[in-house]
């Protein structure tokens, strides 16, 4: 259950959601529109929704905005329709780039997709050239200290697939995504805080990238994740920070 330590990737990538904190509502939104519209506008009978409505609330979003988009996408108001499209392609180095969107324009969104990865050294791939090398599943990363006995314990008790230590101490727990629920309740009711708690789409191998080369792939990743559709940008890149 050894692993490679993504702690400082991890961390690299919780500051820079940070400093982005002002578009988190429009993604949000667009996450419980379509989750609302797929799956019905009850989160206690839908997961991706109450999945949606918790990221609502950890942003600290009004619960009418929250049930005036439920309302929206179930049809009791008039709302824009949003469809999911997946992108992907190669960055620098050859690392893999999944670009998740959600438009109501599917030309214009492939049209800037396409630009972004062309002008900043990368390349758009076809559906499925590089998907196979993700996993996509719930994944909870806490931080080195935290007891790898209990956390162990609980999560696989819990229905967790799996418990990987990295090297400087950080534990990952994996679980499949229809478990994220269970586990998330059973690892909070222990009193066991992760530092991320996602459905993801997880790298099974990584690209080391250094110097210019990292600094190029995170240019592109930034581009990527500031363009209007995108709601989540994955990637199996090692950068140093």
């Amino acid at each position: 259950m050894a692993g490679h330590s993504k702690w400082a990737n991890i961390q690299h990538r919780k500051g820079r959601q940070d400093e982005k904190r002002g578009r988190v509502w429009t993604r949000v939104i667009r996450e419980i529109m379509v989750a609302a519209r797929q799956g019905g506008g009850d989160p206690n009978a839908n997961p991706r929704l109450r999945l949606a409505v918790d990221k609502a609330k950890a942003a600290n979003m009004p619960a009418d905005t929250v049930k005036r988009n439920i309302d929206k996408a179930t049809g009791n108001l008039e709302g824009v329709s949003y469809e999911e499209i997946r992108y992907e392609g190669y960055g620098i180095g050859g690392a893999a780039i999944i670009v998740d969107c959600m438009t109501d324009n599917r030309v214009r969104t492939v049209a800037e997709v396409r630009h972004a990865f062309s002008k900043h050294g990368g390349n758009l791939g076809t559906e499925g050239s590089v998907a196979f090398q993700f996993k996509h599943c719930g994944q909870f990363i806490f931080a080195p200290g935290t007891s790898e006995d209990r956390v162990m314990e609980v999560a696989l008790e819990a229905g967790a697939e799996d418990v990987v230590t990295g090297e400087d101490g950080s534990i990952e727990v994996l679980c499949a995504p229809a478990d994220f629920e269970p586990v998330k309740t059973a690892l909070e009711g222990a009193g066991l805080q992760p530092e991320v708690a996602e459905v993801t789409m997880r790298a099974e191998n990584t690209v080391a990238l250094q110097g210019e080369d990292a600094t190029r792939m995170q240019k592109l990743l930034d581009v990527l994740e500031d363009l209007d559709d995108t709601q989540d940008v994955f990637h199996n890149a090692e950068l140093d920070a």
